[in-house]
């Protein structure tokens, strides 16, 4: 018999609600290697609290390593490679610089391991790139550009001592004070000179973080100015992407505009790169990610007619995500659609505005599929969405054959039904 629980629908109004109960679809893969794939996927990850620290949650962090570590083996054995200490681990919302770089330094040996083990048994190694930015800096006190170059650099020495890749993150301290797109240009070309390997950069939308409304364009302070000049801020982008072809693998572009991903991916230069085959484009678009991986085919360089990927979802749908990709690889497209695609409803609103809460959508994810043992978030961010938005997350994972463990996921969900006074 089929689960099933009664649940809140758009209108508060509670209805009864049976589970579909099918289980994710698996990766295809021998029992010795992880799945291959013709695209580079990371998937930035979250971090599991510690519930049990004697802290005050909106003031402090604790990180439960075990339990945050598991999960990034848990992607590594998918295929997925990890996009560490970004905004899906609560960068900039909770997780300050000292833990993300606790963070950063545990997951490059937990890298390292994981790769040992998979190349005696023959597979791939375990990818891991780390957001570097300039957060521990306090915001209002910054004045200058030479302070963000400084925040940077600060930032890059200690993720690249660690033997670290760089993702270079939009910084809120730049949006601040950069008056014109030659203060970007100045920061990008210093940071980028210095890179000891090919750095991943980052346009992070103001849909994400409105503090970086305005970025690549200058403003004097965040939130004004040539907000809506995307064009022009791709254009700053680009020119300084072409200025260090050999230093940029790719770029990752959060916007959630897939003609502007797609116009910039055609732009992006055909040398260069982290294997000299051109620049990439990592989609961060989590409205159209399944159309913009399995591409159009543009042009005849590969880079220009395809997105790889690095999404904060793939945290949350990851066994779907590897094993669509793997099909892709195999040329299968039709079963990479049919995987991917109902994802894409769960993944637009879990992203709904305000789209900087979708972290609490991801981590309720994982809980519900036995991946933490606890609803509880770094900064208490867990209370950013209302009982309506997490028992229409539910519905969407069931209809996207999501919910790993349905009889354990249907028990959480009654749980936190029971929190808001819902009882059986």
């Amino acid at each position: 018999m089929s689960a099933s629980l009664v649940l809140p629908g758009a209108d508060g109004a509670l209805r009864p609600y049976t589970l579909q109960g099918t289980t994710p679809a698996q990766p295809a893969r021998d029992v010795a290697h992880a799945p291959r794939f013709n695209r580079i996927a990371y998937s930035a990850a979250h971090v599991v609290a510690d519930p049990r620290a004697a802290i005050d949650p909106w003031l402090q962090s604790a990180v439960d390593w075990e339990a945050t570590i598991a999960y990034r083996q848990r992607l590594w054995s998918l295929g997925l490679g990890v996009a560490e200490a970004m905004d899906t681990a609560q960068r900039g919302m909770g997780l300050d610089w000292p833990t993300s770089l606790e963070l950063i330094r545990r997951s490059l040996d937990a890298a390292r391991d994981f790769g040992s083990t998979a190349a005696s048994a023959g597979s791939g190694q375990a990818l891991v790139a780390s957001g570097c930015g300039t957060d521990h800096l306090v915001l209002e006190n910054v004045t200058t550009v030479d302070e963000v170059i400084a925040g940077y650099e600060a930032q890059m020495e200690a993720i690249e001592k660690l033997g670290g890749k760089l993702i270079v993150m939009a910084s809120r301290a730049l949006a601040r004070v950069a008056t014109s797109p030659a203060d970007y240009e100045r920061v990008y070309d210093r940071i980028l000179s210095q890179a000891k390997q090919p750095v991943v950069l980052h346009w992070l939308g103001e849909m994400f973080d409105p503090a970086l409304a305005g970025y690549w364009r200058g403003s004097g302070q965040a939130g004004a100015g040539g907000i809506h000049d995307v064009d022009a801020a791709m254009d700053t982008a680009l020119g300084i992407i072409a200025a260090h072809p050999d230093k940029v693998d790719g770029i990752k572009i959060s916007l959630l505009d897939k003609d502007k991903e797609i116009a910039m991916r055609r732009r992006l230069p055909a040398t260069g790169g982290a294997d000299g085959k051109g620049v990439r484009m990592y989609t961060g678009d989590d409205f159209n990610y399944a159309e913009l991986i399995a591409g159009d085919g543009f042009g005849a360089q590969a880079t220009h007619g395809q997105s790889d990927a690095l999404l904060g979802i793939f945290d949350a749908i990851a066994p779907a995500a590897s094993a669509a990709l793997g099909a892709l690889a195999q040329g299968d497209s039709a079963r990479f659609h049919a995987i991917l695609g109902p994802t894409v409803p769960l993944s637009r609103h879990i992203f709904a505005a305000p789209t900087r809460f979708y972290k609490t959508g991801v981590v309720f994810m994982a809980w519900l599929n036995g991946h933490q043992s606890h609803f509880t978030m770094v900064g208490g961010q867990q209370s950013t969405r209302s009982l309506l938005h997490f028992a229409e997350l539910f519905r969407l994972a069931d209809a996207a054959h999501l919910l790993e463990q349905p009889d354990l996921a249907v028990h959480r969900m009654k749980t936190l039904l029971a929190l808001h006074g819902i009882e059986p």
